[in-house]
Order: C-alpha cells, then sequence, then structure tokens
C-alpha cells in the first residue's frame, strides 16, 4: 500500500515563532501531526514536517509519496544535494542536525517528492498550513534546540 503524506511548515518571522504541519494517509486511515516552536526558521519547520511524517511510519520500507510545498526540500533531496552535503560531513550547511535525522529515517522507506504549489487550493496543502501556523501561534510550544 502507497502512503500519502503532506507537509508544510511554517514561521511567523524568519526566524520566528514557527510550526509544522503533516497529513498522512493510507487507504482510509488519517493522521495529522502538528507542533509548534519557539524559535526555529521556515526551513527547519519546512524538514521537520517530513521528518516527524516519516517517523511516524510504522511499516519500514513503505512506498511513500510527499507531497510539499517546500522547494528547499524537494530540491536537495531530487537533485542529489543533501547526498553531496552528507559525503562533506555538512561543513558549512544550516540545518545539518535535521539533515542528518532525515536521511536516517529517510533509508528506511521508499520515498519519492512531489512538489505543490503553496495556497493554492491544493486540500492537504492548506490543510498542513493551517495545522502548522495554529501550532506556530499556540501556547504549547517547544524548544527547537537545533537553532543556532
Amino acid at each position: 500500500m502507497q502512503i500519502t503524506i503532506y507537509t508544510d511548515g511554517s514561521s511567523l518571522g524568519n526566524p520566528g515563532r514557527g510550526g509544522y504541519g503533516a497529513v498522512l494517509i493510507a487507504g482510509a486511515h488519517r493522521r495529522e501531526l502538528s507542533q509548534g516552536y519557539r524559535h526555529t526558521t521556515n526551513n527547519r519547520m519546512e524538514l521537520t514536517a517530513v521528518i516527524v511524517a516519516l517517523e511516524a511510519l510504522k511499516i519500514p520500507e513503505s512506498h511513500v509519496v510527499v507531497h510539499t510545498d517546500s522547494q528547499y526540500v524537494v530540491n536537495s533531496v531530487e537533485k542529489g544535494w543533501v547526498f553531496a552535503w552528507e559525503k562533506k560531513r555538512f561543513a558549512g550547511k544550516k540545518n545539518a542536525d535535521l539533515w542528518i535525522r532525515f536521511l536516517k529515517i529517510y533509508r528506511k522507506h521508499h520515498v519519492r517528492f512531489v512538489w505543490v504549489r503553496g495556497h493554492a487550493g491544493n486540500a492537504e496543502n492548506e490543510r498542513c498550513d493551517y495545522l502548522a501556523v495554529t501550532a506556530a501561534q499556540g501556547n504549547d510550544l517547544s524548544e527547537d534546540t537545533g537553532m543556532v
């Protein structure tokens, strides 16, 4: 069974308060994830959304299609940049902590990325944006320990 994941990240100021939202769909099953952070960036939230969604999968070797409006995430993976950064131990790269975490979970599944235009009427992407913004505006904010 293929699993479809939609993700979005948001920051209210860059850096500033931020949040991520993810929707996971597998057949008739649906799960929504979100969390807000006190001080983070948009790129960190976009990447965190993908990581958390992949980490939520219970079956290894799952076939996953991730829909995201983050060109940062899509291009980094699909164009192979992250693998080149890994070979150089992420020297001088931002968000190395998250990319290391991403690669660990990414390699446990068969993942394909699809870029979607943000705020263009895609219902699931809009839902993820709502989850991300709502989380960022909430009172239960976490600390983004990777922020430098």
